[in-house]
Parts: C-alpha cells; structure tokens; sequence
C-alpha cells in the first residue's frame, strides 16, 4: 500500500520539480546545457526543502541546519543521477532513435523524474528522521 506520506512527497516533488524544469528553460536561454540544469537544481532544490519540511515531513525531530545539510546532500546525489540520464538520453539515446527537436527538454524531464524513489527513503531516514 503506498502511504499517504508517500503520496505527498510526490506531489511536493512534482511541484519542485516543474519549479526546477521551468527555470531550466530560462536558464538555458543564458546557459549552456549543464550549467543551466545545475542553476535550475538550485531553485527546485530550495522549494522542495520548504514544502517537504513544512507539509510532508512536519513530524522530524532534526535540528533545521541537520535536515538542510541532509537534505542537500541527498539531492546532490539527485543531482548527479538527473545529469547523467539528462547527457545519456539527449546526446545518446534520443538521437539514436530519430528524436532530434526538444530532446533537452524530454531528457531533462526524465532525468528528474529518475531519483523520486531513492530520494524519499533518503529523506525519510536521513533528512528528515
């Protein structure tokens, strides 16, 4: 059964997640590619702290400074997952498979979506214990 804690980490992450995709297309009017994400990590980054401290994980007995060091280090962690799948599948697999117009745009969203699950359990224990 999928818990209700659960279910609001995925929808605060969802929200961060469209902040940090949303500036990352800003960004990269400005930026090149790696940069642009890395900015863009930076804003999601900030906005989910906020909501999951505030909505998702209320209940944690940490210290603020604690949960934010563990917090940033668990999507530091985030981070490096969503650039490699972002490089893989824009500069390998995408054009591999003919797709060539807005495959930034696609990697990106895939490479953020691909640390949902590992970043719960890590905010659970680590961050927000």
């Amino acid at each position: 059964m999928i818990s209700r804690r659960f279910l609001a980490f995925v929808a605060v992450s969802g929200f961060a997640a469209a902040a940090n995709f949303g500036s990352r297309i800003a960004f990269s009017q400005v930026l090149p590619y790696v940069p642009a994400i890395v900015a863009a990590f930076c804003i999601g980054l900030s906005t989910a702290f906020v909501l999951n401290r505030r909505l998702v994980f209320r209940d944690s007995t940490q210290p603020v400074h604690r949960q934010a060091l563990w917090f940033t280090l668990v999507n530091l962690f985030a981070l490096v997952q969503t650039i490699a799948v972002s490089l893989l599948l824009a500069r390998h697999v995408l054009p591999a498979i003919g797709v060539l117009e807005h495959a930034d745009t696609i990697a990106h969203a895939a490479g953020v979506a691909t640390p949902v699950l590992t970043s719960f359990f890590a905010h659970k224990y680590l961050s927000f214990r």
